[in-house]
C-alpha cells in the first residue's frame, strides 16, 4: 500500500448518509466492524468554507479510529483525489434500510 491510497466511505448513520475520505480502512479485531483511520478533512485554507465538510470536521473532530458495522456501509472506494466531505438524507426512492434490530421492550 503506498503513502497516496486513500478511500472513500460511505455509510449509513442514522437516517443520514456520510461520504468520508481515510487514509486507511481495514478489518477491525472487533467482530463485524471496519476500521477506518486518519480521516482527512481540508483546511480552511481558502475563504470560501463548505458547512457540510466544516459540519463533519466537527462531529468526527477528536476520532482517532472509527470503528463501522459492516451493515452500516454502502461502499468504500480507492480513489486518487478528495472530494467534498458530505452528511446527506436519504433520497426518496433510494433503497437504503437500517439493519433490522430489535423492537423496543415496554418498560
Amino acid at each position: 500500500m503506498s503513502d497516496s491510497t486513500l478511500y472513500k466511505i460511505i455509510f449509513f448513520n442514522q437516517s443520514k448518509v456520510y461520504e468520508l475520505y481515510a487514509k486507511d480502512v481495514f478489518s477491525s479485531d472487533i467482530y463485524g466492524f471496519i476500521t477506518v483511520t486518519e480521516l482527512i478533512f481540508e483546511h480552511n485554507s481558502t475563504i470560501v468554507i463548505d458547512p457540510a465538510e466544516d459540519k463533519i470536521r466537527d462531529e468526527f473532530a477528536n476520532v482517532n479510529t472509527l470503528h463501522l458495522p459492516m451493515q452500516s456501509i454502502i461502499r468504500i472506494e480507492e480513489v486518487k483525489k478528495k472530494m467534498s466531505c458530505k452528511i446527506r438524507d436519504i433520497k426518496k426512492g433510494e433503497n437504503i434500510t437500517s439493519f433490522p434490530t430489535l423492537p423496543k421492550q415496554p418498560k
